[in-house]
């Protein structure tokens, strides 16, 4: 039986390893490790330290299907939304222009609830968390990985779906295995930076809006806000409204080598300016997405990159395809495909 270590626990790799144990569970193990200290990857979703029912999404925000991602990605849409992990954005929008004939969804329980649903679904599948991979070597028919802090481990192959540059920053034999055409083609792609603000605030506290999320326009520090207990539909009485805030990207590449002490002050003094009055948060998170979104993904590529047939190495994600969710479902179905031929 073969083992795979699934790098990653974000949607590329919780969809992977989902559609491994459902279609393959008989010929390979399934190992998933993330460097954080939990899944969701740019799908993540944060609690509030003092109300756990109390949660943000500082990524992604909400799906949107177009017809043509509706058709081919029906099945994982259809089963997102019987198990009531997705339900239909209805709530006001302001300046958010509409493309023909999509629809969007929110997550009730936050972004990084789909991102568990497909874990779940990995019934058997080895998740940990806190495994940083430092570094890749060929030994024989197996790929032997090392991770920052712990023991190294050996598989029959890897996924590797993180951003573009870590993978790039990978030390062992993956410089020498790259070709000159491939490293060139990971060099191209490119992401947007910027920063994103989880306000908290106490059950007491009013936020009077008309909206629940709103695109803004021709501020040069922030570009969206949303009252995400009102954008999914979570309003409670016993539970305070949360917002999320993210920069415009120039001011997320202006302040990115910057501490997110420093840059969470100018942020917050640009929120009160754009919406004077607002009550006083009883917990903030500042979190500074350095690969936010890609600009550019690999030229050409169809939502994966096999670097190495034996032992096999691939890579997935949507530096290999484009940003968003169906992006990352289409390349996880390509990566399924090499594995599924190659094991």
């Amino acid at each position: 039986m073969s083992r795979v270590l699934i790098v990653g626990a974000g949607l590329t790799g919780s969809l992977c390893a989902c559609l491994l144990r459902r279609e393959m569970q008989n010929k390979v193990r399934v190992v998933v490790w993330d460097k954080s200290r939990g899944s969701g990857g740019r799908m993540s979703t944060s609690r509030c330290p003092d109300n756990t029912s109390s949660v943000v999404d500082l990524g992604a925000q909400y799906v949107t299907a177009t017809p043509h991602y509706t058709r081919s990605h029906r099945s994982f849409y259809e089963e997102l939304l019987a198990h009531s992990i997705l339900q239909p954005l209805d709530a006001p929008v302001e300046g958010l222009l509409n493309k023909d004939g999509s629809t969007n969804y929110v997550t009730p329980l936050g972004m990084s609830s789909i991102v568990k649903h497909f874990l779940k679904e990995s019934a058997g599948a080895e998740l940990f968390f806190d495994r940083h991979v430092t570094s890749l070597y060929r030994r024989g028919a197996l790929w032997e990985v090392h991770r920052k802090g712990g023991e190294r481990e050996e598989f029959d192959a890897v996924v590797l779906t993180m951003p573009v540059p870590q993978i790039l920053q990978l030390q062992g034999d993956l410089g020498e295995l790259l070709g000159a055409s491939q490293r060139e083609q990971l060099e191209t792609v490119s992401y947007s930076s910027r920063y994103a603000l989880g306000l908290f605030y106490p059950p007491s506290a009013q936020i009077d809006v008309p909206w629940a999320v709103n695109y803004v326009a021709n501020n040069p520090c922030i570009c969206y806000v949303a009252i995400d207990d009102r954008k999914r539909h979570k309003e409670s009485p016993g539970c305070g409204p949360s917002m999320v805030v993210h920069t415009s990207v120039p001011f997320g590449l202006k302040h990115l080598e910057q501490d997110k002490e420093v840059v969470q002050p100018i942020i917050l003094e640009e929120l009160n300016k754009l919406l004077p009055g607002l009550p006083q948060p009883a917990s903030i998170k500042c979190h500074k997405w350095r690969y936010s979104q890609v600009l550019s993904a690999v030229p050409g590529c169809p939502g994966q990159m096999t670097l190495h047939d034996e032992p096999l190495l691939v890579c997935g994600g949507d530096g290999f395809i484009h940003s968003n969710f169906d992006g990352c479902v289409e390349s996880a179905l390509r990566v399924f495909d090499v594995l599924k031929a190659s094991l």
